[in-house]
């Protein structure tokens, strides 16, 4: 995951699946939407086959979210994963993900992780979980000693909320699952899961004009 393809694709869902069989098809709600990024996490034992099968689905960017040791590194890699999501900053699953050539995006929730993350070279990072720590204007306040860092807020981001992350130069995308809830996925509500990714869409591309 780089800026410039976390600019390109503002809205980053945070998917949690039961069944492998429901990730293609939320996959392809989420492009007909016009989201063409979204992570996947490890919290259930069906993301990395739901990973893996979403590999071959043109079109979309699929990342591995909840990744939390080293050894997740390689199964997500090899199951296709193109970017590595943790809800913290681990160095070792840093190091082990600039191995092998992925990108890597620690959550950071103070200044003494961002300092961690300067010193492993990364400029891009998890600001989570958002809405707890202060929003926006933590993320103002943690940025401005922080120069080139940039911070993708995730954990109560929402359509409502998203445009005030949006609006500041140091947040190039958010990261939500209002638009994948789980309920929706689970019931196969895919023209519902179309119709929020395009308004959530809508509403960053706004933000950002």
């Amino acid at each position: 995951m780089t800026a410039p393809l976390l600019a390109s694709h503002p809205v980053v869902p945070v998917v949690v699946i039961d069944d492998a069989d429901q990730a293609v098809p939320l996959g392809e709600a989420l492009l007909a939407g016009g989201i063409a990024v979204m992570e996947v996490t490890l919290r259930t034992a069906a993301g990395l086959e739901g990973i893996r099968r979403l590999g071959a689905l043109g079109g979309m960017t699929v990342g591995a979210g909840s990744v939390l040791v080293p050894g997740q590194v390689d199964e997500v890699l090899t199951a296709g994963a193109a970017f590595v999501v943790s809800p913290g900053l681990n160095a070792d699953v840093v190091r082990r993900c600039q191995e092998l050539g992925v990108p890597a995006l620690p959550g950071i929730s103070s200044s003494s992780d961002l300092m961690a993350a300067v010193a492993l070279g990364l400029r891009e990072v998890k600001f989570f979980p958002a809405g707890l720590l202060g929003g926006p204007a933590m993320i103002k306040a943690l940025a401005a000693p922080f120069g080139g860092m940039t911070f993708m807020p995730s954990g109560g981001v929402t359509l409502a909320n998203l445009g005030e992350y949006l609006a500041l130069p140091q947040v190039p995308a958010v990261s939500g699952s209002w638009m994948v809830d789980l309920a929706l996925v689970r019931a196969g509500r895919w023209d519902e899961i179309t119709r929020l990714a395009a308004e959530a869409v809508a509403a960053a591309r706004a933000a950002v004009s």
